[in-house]
Order: structure tokens, then C-alpha cells, then sequence
């Protein structure tokens, strides 16, 4: 019954041809921006060109979402786990958001699309906070596309969080233990204001989560390349569209 949801992206290329259904666009898509560091490799480079150049493609891939009329675009930035990579490789990742939005806040403004962060921001850097916290401020009236970062983000320690919080609801007999349900649940996360992403796109060959959105994950599609994130082209976004439009969501049922 898995097969389906670990289809590769090479045994997709069938589907190529066939032109992308406007009124099937997933509404949400999260995105796992992985292979910066064996790009960069390859290259014989350093591991930091690898994140520079994954930088640039995000501009890229916000403005082909926007244009396919996705509504939410969550990019897993930097996890939790990140802060055990060597410090002058996570130095510069704390550099990137500065960098990216310092360059792009304009053109993100113009298109309407407002910035999103969830993650623990409270151990980022002064200089990373403040430049999230302004591209944040700048767009909230923004009605168009939402670009979800997760910045410091991980999904265990996102559910352990849910549950300290409604264990003291419960304690002080805020919330009855009856109470307790998917919805509760849901609305304890991180992004109890966006839905749970319909389709979920990982680069570089990889298959599995990394601790990124297991709760909102239950129900969602999954879209695997071997392509290296520097290398992601819109094409490569609206082929994981194109076999998302080829499948059928049961939800459990028949």
C-alpha cells in the first residue's frame, strides 16, 4: 500500500507530457531542501557555495508556486538537529536568512506574498531574528502566497512542546482530558493556521522525514528526486505537481 506514496520522481517521467490541471493545484506545499553540500561537493567546492547557490533557488521556486496559485509554501531552512554541523558551516546558514530577505523582501512585497517563520527562534542569532522578524512584519497584510521558513525547527520537539502545554491546561483544569482529540492537537502546533500540506517534496535522493512535520505529514503526498536543490528547476516543481494530480488521495478509505 506504500508504493504509491514512495513513487519515485525518475519512474514519473511518463507523466511529463501531460499538461498540469489548474483546478487540482495542492494547496500546500512543503519542500526539504536537501543536497547543498554534495552540490558542492561534486563541484569541488566548499560546503557553504552549496547553501549559497541553494539560496538563489528559492526565488525561483516562490515565484513558480505563486504562479501555480499554490497558497502555502513551507521550506524546511534549518532543523534542529543542523546546530551539530561544524560552526562556521552553521555560521553561515544563520547568514543566509539575513542575506535572502535583505535581497529579496522588495520583490516578495510586490507579489504579495507574506513571510512565515515557525521554528524555535528564541537561540537564533540577533542579527537572524531581526531579519526574519522585519520581512514578517512587512508582509503580514499581504494576501497573496504564504512562505512558511522553518528556521530551528523540528517536529519532536514541536510535539513535545504540544504536550507540555496541554499537560497544564489539564494540570490547572483548563482543559478536560476528554477534551484531548486531532483537532486539539492540531491547533497546538506550530501551524495551527495553515492546513496540513497536500504534497511533500524532497531533494536529492533521500527518503525519509528528518524530523520535519510528522503530525501535518499523515495524509500527504510524497514527491522524491535525485536532483540536488541547486539544481531544482520549476520544471522539476511542476512535474512533483503534475504526478501530485496523477494520484488519488483515499484517506484511508477505498
Amino acid at each position: 500500500m506504500f508504493e504509491r506514496f514512495f513513487q519515485h520522481a525518475d519512474e514519473d517521467n511518463e507523466g511529463s507530457h501531460i499538461s498540469i490541471d489548474p483546478n487540482n493545484i495542492p494547496s500546500h506545499i512543503a519542500i526539504i531542501m536537501d543536497g547543498n553540500g554534495r552540490w558542492a561537493k561534486n563541484k569541488g567546492l566548499p560546503r557553504v557555495a552549496g547553501h549559497r547557490e541553494g539560496m538563489k533557488v528559492i526565488n525561483k521556486i516562490v515565484k513558480k508556486a505563486n504562479t501555480l496559485s499554490v497558497q502555502y509554501l513551507t521550506l524546511y531552512a534549518f532543523s534542529t538537529e543542523n546546530w551539530k554541523r561544524p560552526k562556521t558551516e552553521v555560521d553561515f546558514l544563520m547568514r543566509l536568512p539575513q542575506q535572502f530577505l535583505s535581497k529579496e523582501l522588495p520583490a516578495l512585497k510586490e507579489n504579495n506574498v507574506r513571510v512565515r517563520v515557525m521554528g524555535d527562534e528564541s537561540v537564533l542569532p540577533e542579527y537572524t531574528r531581526r531579519a526574519v522578524e522585519q520581512a514578517v512584519l512587512e508582509t503580514k497584510e499581504n494576501t497573496g502566497l504564504v512562505l512558511n521558513f522553518a528556521l530551528n525547527y523540528g517536529s519532536r520537539h514541536e510535539l513535545v512542546r504540544m504536550v507540555k502545554d496541554i499537560s497544564e491546561d489539564v494540570k490547572n483544569e483548563q482543559l478536560s482530558v476528554n477534551n484531548i482529540d486531532e483537532e486539539l492537537i492540531s491547533n497546538k502546533l506550530l501551524t495551527c493556521d495553515l492546513p496540513d500540506p497536500d504534497l511533500l517534496i524532497r531533494t536529492s535522493g533521500e527518503m525519509r522525514l528528518s524530523n520535519f512535520m510528522l503530525w501535518q505529514l499523515a495524509y500527504s503526498e510524497f514527491w522524491f528526486t535525485n536532483v540536488l536543490w541547486p539544481d531544482f528547476t520549476d520544471k522539476d516543481l511542476e512535474e512533483a505537481v503534475k504526478t501530485y494530480q496523477q494520484r488519488k488521495r483515499r484517506y484511508g478509505g477505498v
